[in-house]
């Protein structure tokens, strides 16, 4: 049951979020922070709590803009500061698709394969469409930042990254192959893809209501990066130290989900790549707390709550790691509540407004009373 949620009258501040995350403001609050809430997860909120028709993304204006309208009064009524969204040009990939098996939910999964390519050959890479920036509809980005409620802002980025579309393409299977028998051809990849998104971002960056570029590019697992750090810092982590750069120019900071365990290239990131806040977090890598602990002094932290506890526990042990998670990182400043990783469509609503309710409930309290 919520208590606080949704909000009858929000008041979202877009500038105190990005001033409490850059340390220039004191955490006054434990603001609120996602990735992605899937529209699994989305719709019955809207629909139960919020008292709107559900329409879904379609190909036409007129469903697009009142998926779009829904969108914006979620994470305006849930308490949000900004809305977060992502949409990726149309790279050839190779995926596995299955019907979701959340209950309720109508939609396809996807996986990447593998093991078959999109890309293989350098005939490939000659020969394959590539995406065209100036074909790719950002209506829905514009639309967005047309619409958003007063001190509400926009944070935004292509959807997916270098390394993850590169994978994608190849395959991992093939991709770890060519690393070795033909790196040239990993750079001539990286690279089309890295000017293909440097296009993209400059479109972004012109929205007026943007207020941080958050991209995802997944580069890890459980006990450590995809690949040979060497590798990532040669062909992938200069990318985004080009797109951080170009968000740090227009005065917006770069904040980077990434899942896994990063810890080899962390100060890469953070010294050389120059990331401003860090998402994505599971308790068997680091817990939240601890990277905090570790790395809190120098970027802002973002998220934390494991998608195990979100999946598997009751609404009410949900508010109890909440509290927690506020009452321990918010105390330390530089820390905004949320998913460690996202809002998948198989977590119960329930779940995921417990964790939100608690948050709203008790922001600018617990930070407060329990200092570090």
């Amino acid at each position: 049951m919520t208590t606080f949620l949704p909000l009858s009258h929000p008041k979202p501040d877009a500038a105190e979020f990005i001033n409490i995350l850059m340390g220039r403001t004191p955490q006054v609050r434990t603001p609120l922070v996602e990735y992605i809430v899937d529209d699994v997860v989305m719709k019955p909120i809207v629909e139960g709590l919020l008292g709107r028709r559900w329409v879904s993304f379609g190909p036409d204006r007129e469903s697009q803009k009142a998926y779009l309208d829904n969108f914006i009064e979620f994470w305006y009524r849930m308490g949000y500061d900004f809305v977060r969204f992502e949409q990726s040009l149309a790279f050839p990939e190779s995926k596995l698709i299955i019907a979701d098996a959340a209950p309720g939910s109508p939609k396809s999964r996807e996986w990447a394969d593998e093991h078959h390519s999109a890309l293989s050959s350098w005939n490939d890479f000659e020969t394959i469409r590539w995406p065209k920036v100036e074909e790719f509809d950002f209506f829905p980005y514009e639309y967005l930042n047309a619409h958003l409620p007063e001190g509400m802002g926009l944070i935004s980025s292509h959807g997916g990254g270098i390394f993850e579309h590169i994978s994608w393409m190849m395959s991992l299977e093939g991709f770890c192959s060519a690393l070795i028998s033909d790196p040239s051809l990993v750079k001539a990849v990286a690279d089309r893809l890295g000017d293909l998104m440097t296009d993209f971002y400059r479109h972004l960056l012109d929205l007026d209501r943007l207020v941080a570029v958050f991209p995802g590019d997944d580069m890890g697992y459980n006990v450590g990066t995809l690949i040979s750090p060497n590798d990532l810092r040669t062909y992938f982590l200069p990318w985004h130290k080009k797109f951080a750069s170009m968000a740090h120019e227009r005065g917006f900071p770069y904040f980077l989900h990434s899942c896994g365990n990063l810890e080899k290239i962390m100060n890469d990131l953070i010294d050389d790549v120059k990331i401003d806040g860090k998402h994505s977090y599971e308790n068997n890598i680091i817990p939240v707390q601890d990277f905090q602990k570790r790395y809190g002094e120098r970027i802002a932290v973002l998220g934390g709550m494991d998608i195990n506890i979100l999946g598997a526990c009751s609404p009410e042990e949900v508010r109890v790691q909440t509290r927690f998670l506020v009452e321990t990182c918010g105390a330390r400043g530089r820390y905004a509540i949320g998913s460690g990783n996202s809002i998948p469509s198989y977590i119960a609503p329930e779940n995921y407004l417990a964790m939100v309710d608690e948050a709203v409930k008790i922001s600018g309290v617990a930070v407060a009373q329990h200092p570090n």
